[in-house]
């Protein structure tokens, strides 16, 4: 069955040349290629992407300069500020992230590579691990699956968060 038409799809294909399958963002930055100074497309990242707050409610003023995603993109949404802060966020239409606090995603990662300076006062978890006695002295046969601790010389910039530690909203609390 072929997709229906409407009449005022032609006006917007040839008069504002919009294009459901057209891209904004820049492929060849995705591997840091382009070199179009004057690259109309948007400059995002998107492997690490997270989308604008304020293009959500229509207020973002950087358009096409914009380092955040402009597109509605439920996977890619940041997380939200009362959850974080508070625990707990009143909206029930809330389209922001709610990340479980005792997920392992919080961990400081200063501290799995040897010192955090913010010590006891960190907001991450410093999760207290012997060291590996092999990894100490250069090689363990367990690799990643070794429960003792390997520290890390390198950090992930950005906190991965699985789908498990995603927090849904319970059906009965949608708006009345």
């Amino acid at each position: 069955m072929a997709e229906p038409e409407f009449y005022f799809e032609k006006y917007i294909t040839n008069r504002l040349g919009l294009r459901e399958e057209c891209e904004i963002y820049c492929m060849p930055y995705q591997t840091n290629s382009c070199k179009n100074r004057n690259c109309s497309k948007q400059h995002v990242k998107l492997s690490s992407a997270v989308v604008c707050k304020h293009w959500l409610r229509g207020l973002c003023k950087k358009g096409i300069k914009c380092e955040f995603m402009h597109e509605y993109d439920l996977s890619k949404m940041p997380e939200c500020y009362f959850f974080s802060s508070y625990g707990e966020c009143m909206n029930p239409e809330c389209n922001y992230i709610h990340i479980d606090p005792n997920s392992l995603s919080k961990e400081c990662a200063w501290y799995n590579r040897g010192f955090c300076r913010n010590g006891s006062s960190c907001k991450n978890k410093h999760i207290r691990k012997k060291l590996c006695y092999n990894y100490f002295l250069g090689f363990c046969p367990k690799g990643p699956d070794c429960d003792y601790g390997h520290p890390k010389s390198s950090m992930n910039p950005m906190r991965e968060v699985s789908h498990s530690d995603i927090i849904q909203k319970p059906s009965n609390l949608a708006a009345s």
